[in-house]
């Protein structure tokens, strides 16, 4: 809270501006969501600036040039989405809880970019969200969706991946791409407003062809267990272990 607080402040003069801007976006119809997603990229890359927050980017060139493929980070923090946005230029949507859906700025953006709000607590509209976004995913758009279906709370310790997730980008016979997000809880879920690096990692994507034969809890455990070697060995490279991570983040 203290960071989004510093984030507004030093962008005082410009947070109007700004909030107007996404705004407007998604209250043009048809909405241009090429045009909305790069307005919030741009608020983004100012907001993680004022906040003091840096993304390390891994991976980029594994991002399909061609649209109408899926995202699937692991869930760490309220930050996620941003860090993504920062780092990516192709323009996606995203499912978003119906909880989160109505939260200031938060309206705004799911407008703006054409995202979906999903209420788990409801089945019947959980169908109509992932055939909504099988369709448009088959017309070209991109999604993002958390398939852990909540934050973790665990740093960069992964909950288990929901199979009903990737209904969509099965029945879409879609590109999935699985992305390591580390330290995206930092900037938001801590008390603290010292400088933090969010690490995002974009993996090689995993085509129709090499899941076909997989049913979704099987995908599910792939994209899982590919995430968590990416994170394993970032600390390793880095010196740490995950076991120490822990630690730290304990401590």
């Amino acid at each position: 809270m203290r960071r989004i607080i510093m984030m507004v402040l030093r962008l005082f003069l410009k947070t109007p501006y700004f909030f107007f801007r996404i705004w407007y976006c998604g209250k043009k119809k048809p909405v241009d969501y090429e045009h909305s997603y790069h307005v919030i990229r741009h608020v983004c890359k100012k907001a993680n600036h004022a906040g003091r927050v840096t993304i390390d980017v891994h991976g980029s060139e594994n991002i399909p040039k061609n649209p109408g493929f899926m995202f699937f980070p692991n869930h760490q923090g309220l930050y996620d989405v941003l860090s993504i946005i920062d780092s990516c230029e192709v323009p996606f949507a995203f499912v978003i809880k119906k909880e989160a859906s109505n939260m200031i700025l938060l309206k705004q953006i799911v407008a703006a970019t054409g995202s979906i709000a999903i209420d788990r607590g409801d089945l019947r509209q959980s169908m109509e969200v992932i055939r909504e976004v099988t369709a448009q995913v088959k017309q070209g758009r991109n999604f993002l969706i958390f398939a852990e279906g909540t934050r973790s709370r665990k740093g960069n310790v992964l909950n288990d991946m929901k199979g009903g997730s990737f209904k969509s980008a099965t029945k879409a016979k879609c590109p999935i791409v699985p992305v390591a997000l580390i330290d995206s809880f930092r900037p938001f879920d801590e008390d603290s407003i010292k400088p933090v690096t969010v690490h995002v990692y974009y993996m090689k994507p995993v085509l129709y062809e090499e899941y076909k034969d997989m049913n979704t809890t099987e995908i599910a455990e792939m994209v899982k267990a590919r995430i968590e070697e990416t994170i394993r060995r970032h600390f390793e490279n880095s010196g740490f272990t995950e076991n120490t991570e822990k630690t730290q983040k304990n401590n």
